[in-house]
C-alpha cells in the first residue's frame, strides 16, 4: 500500500495550487509579523480565504505549515552559480545567502523558522531537509573546483559550503547587525583557505 504523504508535501496543479499558494503566503506573512506562536491554522484558514477544513486537512498542524513553507523556499531558491572559479562561485553563494538574509521579509521569516524549528520537531526536520536542498544544489561548486586542481582532492563538498553559510547565520541571529557584501567576501574566503589548508 502506499505511504500516505506529509500533509501539504504534494505538489498539485490548479486551484489546489492556488490554495497552497495562498496559504503559504498568509503563513509566512503571520509568521514575518507574529512568529511562530501566532499561527493558527483557523486564523490563516480566514486570512488566506481558505475553507478551515480544507486547511486543516491539508497541513493538520502549524508544524506541518511551517514545514511545507520551507519546503516551498527550497523549490523556489536559485541555482548555483557556474563562473568557472571557485572563489567566485563561492563569493556568489555567500552575497546570495546576505541578500536574502537582508531581506525585509525573508530575512524575518527565517528568524521565525529557526525558533519554530526549536520548538517543532516537523519544523526542524523541514529545515534540515531545506539547508541539506541548499548545501547539495551548491556543492557542485566545490566538485568540479577539486577537478579543475583549485582545491584538493577529497574535499568535502558539502562541509565546504556549510562553512560558507554558516558564519552568516551566526552573525543573523546574534549581532543584529545588517549583514554588508563583505561579510559574504570573508565568509567565502575563509572557506577557501580552510579547505587548501586540510591535508
Amino acid at each position: 500500500m502506499p505511504a500516505t504523504p506529509t500533509p501539504g508535501s504534494v505538489r498539485p496543479g490548479g486551484r489546489t495550487a492556488r490554495v497552497r499558494e495562498a496559504v503559504l503566503r498568509t503563513a509566512g506573512d503571520v509568521l514575518v509579523e507574529e512568529g511562530f506562536a501566532a499561527l493558527d491554522l483557523a486564523e490563516i484558514a480566514r486570512r488566506s480565504g481558505v475553507g478551515k477544513t480544507t486547511v486543516y486537512r491539508r497541513w493538520g498542524t502549524p508544524g506541518s505549515m511551517a514545514a511545507d513553507l520551507l519546503e516551498d523556499m527550497a523549490a523556489q531558491s536559485l541555482a548555483r552559480a557556474e563562473t568557472g572559479s571557485v572563489s567566485e562561485d563561492l563569493r556568489a553563494n555567500a552575497r546570495l545567502v546576505v541578500k536574502t538574509l537582508n531581506d525585509p521579509r525573508q530575512g524575518r521569516l527565517f528568524k521565525a523558522l529557526i525558533a519554530a524549528s526549536l520548538c517543532d520537531e516537523q519544523a526542524a526536520q523541514a529545515l534540515h531537509r531545506f539547508y541539506a536542498v541548499r548545501i547539495a544544489e551548491w556543492a557542485d561548486c566545490v566538485t568540479d573546483a577539486v577537478a579543475r586542481g583549485e582545491l584538493p582532492e577529497g574535499t568535502d563538498p558539502h562541509r565546504v559550503i556549510a562553512a560558507v553559510s554558516a558564519p552568516l547565520y551566526y552573525a543573523l541571529l546574534n549581532t543584529g547587525r545588517p549583514l554588508t557584501d563583505a561579510d559574504a567576501d570573508h565568509a567565502a574566503a575563509s572557506a577557501i583557505a580552510a579547505a587548501r589548508a586540510e591535508i
